[in-house]
C-alpha cells in the first residue's frame, strides 16, 4: 500500500475572512468570506483587478489591518485579536514586507534603511552590519551603502527595500505590486532579484499583482474578484523552479 505524502504545514491560514467599511450611508464589503491556506515555502501570487480586494487581503495577512470577521493565523499565531503592540512583534519576527512605493526613510542611507528593522527588533548594529552589506551587495548595491534615497533611482530604491525586507530572516515575505512604480526593465530586474533572494532565503512568498506576467514563476495563483476567491490554481514546477 502506498504511503500518502505528508501534508505541508500551513504557515498562513485565512478562515472566513471578511472586511467591510461603513461609509455612514451604506456598508461597503471589500472581502467576503475568504478561505485559504499557504504551506511553508510556497510562492503564491494573488491576482485581481484594481478594487478586487487583493491588497486589502495582503494587508490583513500582514497584520497591517484587522478583519471585520474571520480568523488569520500566521506561523501558528492567531493574529486576529492581537493588540497593536503584539501585532508589531509578530510583524517584526515573522513578516518582511515590500511596498510598491518603497517606503524608505529619506534621512537614512541605504545601509541604515536595511538595518532599521533589525535595530527595531533589538539587534545590535555591529552584529547586523555584515548581513546588511551582504544583502545590499546581492541586489547590486554594494557600492551604494552610504547613498540616501534621493541619490538612488526608483529601481535602486526598490532593491534597497528588498534587502530590508529580508534583513531579519523572516519566514514570510509579502510584496504588494513591488514593480508597480518601475519601468519594464527595472521591474523585471527587481522581480528577478526578489525571486532569487526568496529561493536563497527559503521564505514563503505572497505577491499581489494585477500583471499576470509577474506570476510565471509562482507555484500557485489565487485570483480575487469582488472580494472573493474565484480561482485557485496550483501550478506544476517549471524547469526553472525544479
Amino acid at each position: 500500500m502506498a504511503i500518502p505524502s505528508p501534508v505541508p504545514t500551513p504557515i498562513i491560514q485565512a478562515r472566513a475572512v471578511t472586511k467591510s467599511l461603513d461609509t455612514g450611508t451604506h456598508c461597503v464589503e471589500i472581502l467576503r468570506g475568504v478561505d485559504f491556506e499557504v504551506p511553508k515555502g510556497q510562492f503564491v501570487a494573488i491576482m485581481g483587478a484594481s478594487g478586487s480586494g487583493k491588497s486589502t487581503l495582503l494587508g490583513l495577512l500582514a497584520g497591517l489591518d484587522t478583519p471585520t470577521s474571520g480568523q488569520i493565523v500566521i506561523d501558528g499565531v492567531d493574529i486576529t485579536g492581537l493588540s497593536e503592540d503584539k501585532l508589531a512583534l509578530v510583524r517584526g519576527r515573522k513578516i518582511g514586507f515590500v511596498f510598491q512605493s518603497y517606503q524608505l526613510i529619506p534621512t537614512l542611507t541605504a545601509e541604515e534603511n536595511v538595518l532599521l528593522p533589525y535595530e527595531l527588533a533589538g539587534g545590535e548594529v555591529s552584529a547586523g552590519l555584515a548581513r546588511a552589506r551582504e544583502l545590499l551587495k546581492s541586489v547590486g548595491l554594494g557600492d551604494r551603502l552610504d547613498h540616501y534615497p534621493v541619490q538612488l533611482s526608483g529601481g535602486e530604491q526598490q532593491r534597497v527595500a528588498l534587502a530590508r525586507a529580508f534583513m531579519g530572516k523572516p519566514p514570510i515575505l509579502m510584496a504588494d505590486e513591488p514593480t508597480g512604480n518601475l519601468d519594464s526593465v527595472n521591474g523585471a530586474h527587481v522581480l528577478e532579484l526578489l525571486i532569487s533572494l526568496n529561493r536563497r532565503e527559503g521564505t514563503t512568498l505572497v505577491l499581489v499583482t494585477h500583471d499576470r506576467s509577474l506570476t510565471e514563476h509562482a507555484d500557485r495563483i489565487i485570483t480575487v474578484k469582488d472580494g472573493q476567491i474565484v480561482a485557485d490554481e496550483l501550478r506544476e514546477a517549471t524547469a526553472e523552479r525544479a
